[in-house]
């Protein structure tokens, strides 16, 4: 991958502090991680619903839906997945400095991939906060919504996460929850309680 030359960061008239107090919503990164079927997603969009009804800006970047577009010339080998993570870290980093909360749902397995993005947002000054949305693989796969844990196991999919291909849990998240024994409504409660708590809304 080539890397751009002869360029100059271009700082705006208004600082992320100023914006942040102008719009009165502080922004950050809220990442979700875990297995396909762990829930994320679908705890990621409640999520975002229930802040848009605070009147609390929030946008959703999910990982099939970025696959379409700005990722779609990515797979899944270890490369492109790293790659995959660092360009929607970089995404969710722009979405938080404008004072919007960017709720990312991508299964993300590389611990070193999820390090990377949550230091990019230290680096700027803006808080990561990691939600393990956490089942065993048995529950995914009995789950397994869009049949992918059957094509896996049958050798049709390569390289899929929690059968073929690793998925390193976090080890300390901010954010711990057991999707099969919570309802969406209690995990929306508890990574809420957890922003109040913490004065990000």
């Amino acid at each position: 991958m080539t890397t751009s030359t002869n360029i100059t960061w271009h700082e705006g008239e208004i600082s992320r502090q100023e914006r942040s107090q102008l719009l009165k919503q502080t922004g950050l990164t809220i990442w979700f991680t875990g297995l396909s079927a762990s829930g994320k997603s679908t705890v990621a969009s409640a999520l975002e619903q229930h802040l848009l009804h605070k009147g609390i800006n929030a946008y959703r970047l999910d990982g099939d839906n970025i696959r379409f577009g700005l990722n779609k010339n990515l797979g899944f080998s270890p490369d492109d997945r790293t790659e995959n993570i660092r360009r929607i870290a970089e995404v969710s980093k722009l979405f938080a400095d404008s004072s919007a909360i960017a709720i990312t749902s991508f299964i993300s397995p590389y611990r070193a991939d999820r390090d990377s993005a949550r230091q990019l947002h230290a680096d700027a000054g803006i808080p990561f906060v990691e939600v393990f949305a956490d089942v065993p693989v048995s529950v995914a796969e009995e789950r397994d919504p869009k049949g992918l844990y059957k094509k896996a196991r049958a050798g049709e999919i390569k390289e899929f996460t929690g059968i073929s291909a690793p998925y390193e849990a976090p080890e300390s998240p901010e954010i711990h929850i057991r999707t099969d024994q919570k309802t969406i409504a209690e995990a929306v409660q508890q990574i809420t309680a957890y922003l109040e708590d913490n004065k990000y809304i």
